[in-house]
Parts: structure tokens; sequence; C-alpha cells
């Protein structure tokens, strides 16, 4: 893939100043949950939403890779807040042999640090919008209001992880800041899988991203999985600017 060189734009040997506080890097998660939905979708539309410096990866002939999901983070180098993510799986565009990796479409938080901080140094996706996620019965489930409209609410099983082996995941995530980047983001806490998705609800809104969404075949595309997460932890690196050989 092309070269990464470090992006130490706004960065102090303290490291980001962000509303009078400071952010090192890697920040670092200690404690969150996480619910995850994995849905097949067309690969074309899905592109449609996915800027030049990306090329979507088709995991099938025509066809891609949507998650939605949602983190309750609890203790975080970020802040305590709620999260909603849409991500597509991607690799820079013209560069078969670079790694696959994520790109966050869209990433709403519910507190205006968080949001700052993820623009400012890694280029996320983040809004600040109207987020309530319940996690206290069988089924959690994440509401996300934008604009004062309903743009869509997950209901996912929460099954019980113990049963599960704590698995460790890292991953490069794309991000178009100011130009293609990368980094490394690692993920960890016990996980349980649900194979097929069963009890797994998508109700969208009259928001204009639930449109989108309907455009890439939702509520009722295929729906491959769902996930939960106890207890996650993890941590994002600094971002990394991709340039061609």
């Amino acid at each position: 893939m092309g070269r990464l060189v470090a992006d130490v734009r706004g960065v102090t040997e303290a490291g980001y100043t962000i509303q009078g506080r400071t952010v090192r890097l890697p920040a670092v998660v200690r404690d969150a949950s996480s619910g995850t939905a994995l849905y097949l979708v067309s690969a074309t539309a899905a592109q449609q939403l996915v800027p030049p410096p990306f090329q979507i990866v088709e995991v099938a002939p025509g066809q891609a890779q949507l998650v939605l999901g949602f983190v309750d983070y609890r203790d975080n180098d970020l802040g305590d807040y709620y999260e909603v993510m849409i991500v597509f799986f991607v690799r820079p565009a013209g560069d078969p042999a670079a790694a696959e990796g994520t790109f966050i479409y869209k990433l709403p938080v519910n507190q205006s640090f968080t949001c700052e901080a993820g623009q400012r140094i890694w280029g996320f996706p983040k809004t600040v919008e109207r987020i309530a996620i319940d996690s206290t019965g069988e089924i959690v489930r994440c509401r996300l209001e934008m604009a004062g409209e309903h743009a869509f609410t997950l209901s996912l099983p929460r099954l019980a992880c113990d049963a599960m082996p704590d698995m460790e995941i890292e991953m490069t995530t794309y991000t178009d800041h100011g130009g293609p980047h990368a980094l490394a983001f690692a993920q960890g806490g016990a996980t349980a899988i649900n194979p097929g998705g069963a009890g797994v609800q998508l109700e969208l809104g009259t928001h204009p991203l639930a449109d989108e969404l309907r455009r890439l075949g939702l509520p009722d595309a295929p729906l491959l999985l769902s996930t939960w997460v106890e207890h996650m932890r993890g941590s994002f690196g600094a971002p990394r600017r991709i340039e061609k050989e």
C-alpha cells in the first residue's frame, strides 16, 4: 500500500489540546459495552457513500458488508458517552494489495468533547446528536435522533458473554482527514456472537439518514450476525497520512 507518514497537525509534545483538556495517544478505552449488526448490502450503493480515496471491499460479486452499531463508553480517555456507528469495509483505491480496514461513514455521539476530539485528531465524522441506549434487559436498544427526527432504532439480544472467549482484535481504520489516513485500532472484551442475527430488529425513521439506509436495502437486507461485547477495552492510535509510493 502507499507509504504511511505520521500526521502531527495540531499536536504538541504534551498531546492534543481539546476544549482545555489534553488528549494523548493512543487514546485508551478501559470499559464500555458495544452492540453491532452486520448486513450484506449492494457494493455499488455502498461505494456512493464512501469518498474517492477508498474502494469498497466486495465479499461476493456486487456485495459488501455494512455494520450498524452503538457503544456505551463508561471509562474512556475521551469521556463517558454514547456513540452510534455506520461502518463499511474498504481499502485505499487503486491499491489492491493494501490492507482491508474499516471506514466510518457516520459516527454520532452525545457529547461535544469527544465530537471535537474525534474530528480534529482523526477526522472521524462525529456529530452531536440525541442518543438513547437501554441495556438493562435481555434486549438492548439504541435510538438515534438527528436534527429532531428519528433516524433509526436498533434492537439486539443481550447474549451472555461469559460463554465466549475474550477476543483481542487489531484492525486498521481509514479516514478522509484532508486526504486519506490510516490509524491502528485495538479492541478486546468478552464477545457473544449471534450467527444469523436472530432477534435483531431495525426500525428506520424519517431523517434523511434513514432514507440512505433504505437505499442500501435496509431493514430487509440479509443480516449475517449480531454481536454483544461486555466490558470492551481498546485504543486508538495516531493518524498516519497515506502517501503514494
